[in-house]
């Protein structure tokens, strides 16, 4: 953070997990089913992402897409703020033989693109670490890194529910999605999310898209609190 202004947002300082913490980066990596490697080759194969591609994962976490990206015969640039969170997903991709992947200790606001221009910007389940303002820096970066027509893919926990029902929504989407202890994220891990992270309203992160130079070609809502875009670069 030296070469950046004393006001800038720290993304290192994220709530709920240790992700220094071995043990939490493997429970993370059970917990987050969204992203089980069969899920992951359903979205590379449905991105149209192969050989000769250059992909940038923008919170990579433990690897599971860049692995696959990475198998299918793309250049894979995994970013994450995490140092045990990388190790581990080296470790995993190490495993798996994939061999194309390039990993970096940084983050949405950081990170420095001195590759080739990406086809691919991925990212999943993380950018509601950074308040709205910085969400809307983030996009511009990315779309700096992006090639003319380059494509965004984005899904995250974004709330697509009425604003005017926003404690039922949110009480019945915890009571709904959260899991025992040892079998997934609890009721305490979505109401720390809650209470000190960044989810924010679908028309906000949309008007975010659009300014940041984005046409969304898909707007997929999963769920009242879930919410996944395609994006063409078009500025």
């Amino acid at each position: 953070m030296s070469s950046f202004p004393t006001w800038y947002f720290d993304e290192s300082q994220i709530v709920g997990i240790d992700f220094e913490d071995i043990a939490q980066v493997e429970t993370f990596d059970c917990k987050q089913t969204s992203s089980a490697p069969e899920i992951e080759q359903v979205l590379v194969k449905r991105l149209g992402i192969s050989s000769g591609h250059t992909i940038i994962d923008l919170g990579a976490g433990t690897g599971t897409f860049a692995i696959q990206a990475a198998l299918k015969g793309a250049s894979v640039h995994a970013i994450d703020i995490s140092r045990s969170m990388l190790a581990y997903a080296q470790q995993k991709a190490r495993k798996m033989g994939a061999t194309t992947i390039k990993f970096h200790r940084d983050g949405f606001l950081t990170y420095k693109h001195n590759d080739d221009l990406a086809d691919f910007v991925i990212t999943k389940a993380a950018l509601h670490i950074l308040p709205d303002f910085w969400k809307m820096v983030a996009l511009m970066r990315v779309s700096s890194m992006l090639k003319p027509n380059g494509i965004l893919y984005l899904r995250d926990v974004i709330f697509s529910f009425p604003i005017s029902q926003y404690e039922a929504s949110i009480d019945e989407w915890i009571e709904h999605s959260s899991k025992p202890e040892g079998e997934g994220w609890t009721v305490k891990d979505y109401q720390i999310h809650m209470r000190e992270e960044h989810s924010t309203f679908a028309w906000i992160i949309e008007g975010m898209l659009t300014r940041a130079g984005f046409e969304i070609t898909q707007a997929n809502y999963l769920t009242p609190t879930a919410a996944e875009y395609v994006c063409i670069k078009t500025a």
